[in-house]
């Protein structure tokens, strides 16, 4: 190697670039060391400041993800000082110090020797492998995304833990991921529901290709109000363009087509602003309609399983094991579901409210 025609910023470049430190005894030997060892202490230089950056950021992700760090293993595998690595974790404690306001309050603590990253409160805490098994389950039971989407969620779920930790959970979770049934749509989602709550959010009109059960094709242009899940189905809540009553539409997101958002907005007053929660309350069933009162009487098994089914009803008299309830609901739905019940079901009244 000629060392005459390198360039020293280029020697710099490439030493930094290769991660490797060349020792300066070793230029020594070509006569360069007044000028390069100059430039060696630079690539050095810059070579030490990645070297902490990326010392500094793995510990943290480490931490984030649940594993508990011992100040000696640390300086081992890094090939640092104890006192780098007191150095590294004081710089992290105030950066979480610093950073309270916008990722809650975390901290890092010494636990029989081990560094732990914990929450302050416990209401600002990371997701743990317990929540991450309860939500995966929660996922892989809804159904709700094809294969491909399903298996990205719990991939990036996962990645929250610490190696051992996911580890731990995909072999919990292994056998139900590997036999998934995804529905018969078999459509990608993700992208459309992020798309449709931003145009939810802007009031803005949409129109669409909606495929009816009975398979004939509508065009639709709605005021697009809320997205629900149920029952294995993502749903979009609109109102009518020009329908004189404000009756709430609901269509199967999976059944929608080329979805074109106009720039054209829409207003609804405060008074009338549509209430997600009270509304969930009464669409249990996903059936379209004016809001209905039914009173009805139950007999059967289990009354608790009935007030869990339909979050409005009220028991309002109970004799001889028979519960007299009132329920709201939008559409029909309501009045299928209460016949499909048998004997344990009399309908007494059905109203508009």
């Amino acid at each position: 190697m000629n060392l005459d025609k390198i360039c020293p910023l280029h020697l710099v470049k490439y030493v930094y670039n290769i991660k490797y430190r060349i020792d300066s005894d070793y230029l020594i030997l070509y006569n360069k060391d007044k000028i390069l060892e100059k430039y060696m202490k630079e690539a050095n230089n810059l070579s030490d400041s990645r070297d902490k950056k990326f010392r500094g950021l793995e510990i943290y992700d480490r931490l984030r993800r649940g594993e508990r760090l011992v100040k000696e293993d640390l300086a081992n595998e890094y090939g640092v000082s104890l006192k780098t690595i007191q150095r590294d974790i004081d710089e992290l404690r105030d950066y979480l110090f610093e950073k309270k306001e916008e990722i809650g309050e975390f901290e890092i603590i010494v636990k029989n020797k081990e560094y732990i990253y914990t929450a302050v409160s416990e209401s600002d805490n990371t997701l743990t492998q317990q929540d991450i098994l309860a939500l995966s389950k929660i996922l892989l039971e809804s159904r709700a995304f094809n294969k491909k989407e399903m298996s990205l969620l719990l991939k990036k779920l996962q990645n929250q833990l610490s190696r051992e930790s996911k580890i731990h959970v995909r072999e919990l979770i292994n056998n139900e991921d590997f036999y998934y049934t995804e529905l018969q749509h078999g459509k990608d989602l993700l992208e459309v529901l992020w798309s449709l709550s931003n145009v939810i959010r802007e009031t803005r009109i949409i129109t669409f290709d909606y495929t009816r059960m009975d398979k004939k094709q509508t065009k639709k242009e709605v005021r697009p109000i809320s997205i629900m899940f149920s029952e294995f189905y993502f749903y979009l809540i609109a109102y009518g363009i020009t329908s004189e009553e404000d009756v709430p539409l609901v269509f199967r997101i999976d059944r929608m087509s080329n979805i074109k958002y106009k720039d054209e907005t829409f207003y609804i007053p405060y008074r009338d602003r549509f209430e997600d929660g009270e509304f969930r309350k009464r669409i249990q069933f996903m059936y379209g309609g004016k809001l209905k009162k039914f009173t009805f009487e139950f007999s059967g098994p289990s009354l608790e399983a009935m007030l869990d089914r339909l979050p409005t009803a009220k028991v309002i008299k109970t004799e001889d094991n028979v519960h007299t309830i009132v329920a709201e609901s939008y559409g029909d739905g309501i009045k299928m579901w209460l016949n499909s019940q048998g004997d344990n079901v009399k309908i007494i009244e059905e109203r508009e409210v």
